[in-house]
């Protein structure tokens, strides 16, 4: 079994009001996607969050999104790459600043949901971002869509790239991420989830929902922190994963 990064993505409350349970999910991973802004978090939330990340030696990334906060940064926006730049590199900066004054220093960026899910098929898009974040700092890991136009971008620009995988979500036949518009989107059974994890180490691939396989480089393993029961969820997960000898760990920065 190979080393496996566990992430999540947390933050993700706005003002009085909170999502997920963030503090339990921190105890099962070894990294986050902190939200900056665009599609949750606040200033204090995200301050508040990277300071429990830290506390708990869990590695910290931000997680941008296009500017969507009444939908969640899960509606499809059209950018140009001009502006997708501007937008990643703006939130990565905000959240960057949040981690250097609390003693401690980013180590990754994750796009977050249609930004992520766009990047994956968008090459010009999958260049914006990768370019924001290499400008910012070069040594930043990009967490992309395993083997998706995002992770090629980062892998051409020269930045050290982390495939991700999912626990919590099914697949279609083109290695894409099943819409959440349709019905099996989301994996809500922890040994389903366990299931789909380990397959993914042991073979190499994944299942998609029409029951053809899709290669999958798993690098970094994620769950999403705003689904009810992440907490639970994460350790179902962990406790499999050391129970089958993988290392879970962050990866580590130069």
């Amino acid at each position: 079994m190979p080393e496996l990064d566990f992430n999540s993505d947390l933050g993700e409350g706005f003002g009085a009001y909170r999502m997920g349970d963030d503090d339990a999910v921190l105890a099962q991973i070894t990294s986050a996607n902190i939200a900056c802004g665009f599609h949750a978090g606040d200033p204090r939330i995200m301050r508040h969050t990277v300071a429990a990340a830290l506390k708990n030696a869990v590695a910290v990334g931000a997680h941008p999104s296009f500017p969507d906060l009444q939908g969640f940064g899960r509606r499809n926006m059209t950018l140009s790459a001009d502006e997708a730049y501007a937008c990643v590199l703006y939130q990565v900066g905000a959240l960057q600043a949040f981690v250097t004054a609390q003693g401690g220093r980013l180590q990754h960026v994750k796009p977050h949901g249609a930004l992520y899910n766009q990047a994956a098929a968008d090459p010009v898009l999958a260049r914006a971002i990768c370019e924001a974040v290499r400008d910012l700092d070069p040594q930043l890991y990009l967490y992309g869509l395993a083997n998706s136009e995002l992770t090629h971008a980062a892998q051409a620009l020269g930045l050290a790239v982390r495939h991700e995988v999912f626990a919590d979500r099914t697949y279609q036949a083109d290695g894409t991420l099943t819409p959440r518009s349709q019905a099996g989107a989301m994996i809500t059974d922890a040994d389903q989830a366990v299931a789909q994890v380990l397959g993914m180490l042991r073979e190499g691939h994944v299942v998609a929902v029409d029951g053809s396989t899709v290669p999958v480089q798993a690098d970094t393993l994620c769950i999403h922190g705003d689904q009810p029961g992440a907490a639970a969820f994460a350790q179902a997960i962990r406790q499999a994963l050391t129970r089958e000898g993988v290392s879970v760990r962050a990866p580590q920065r130069a």
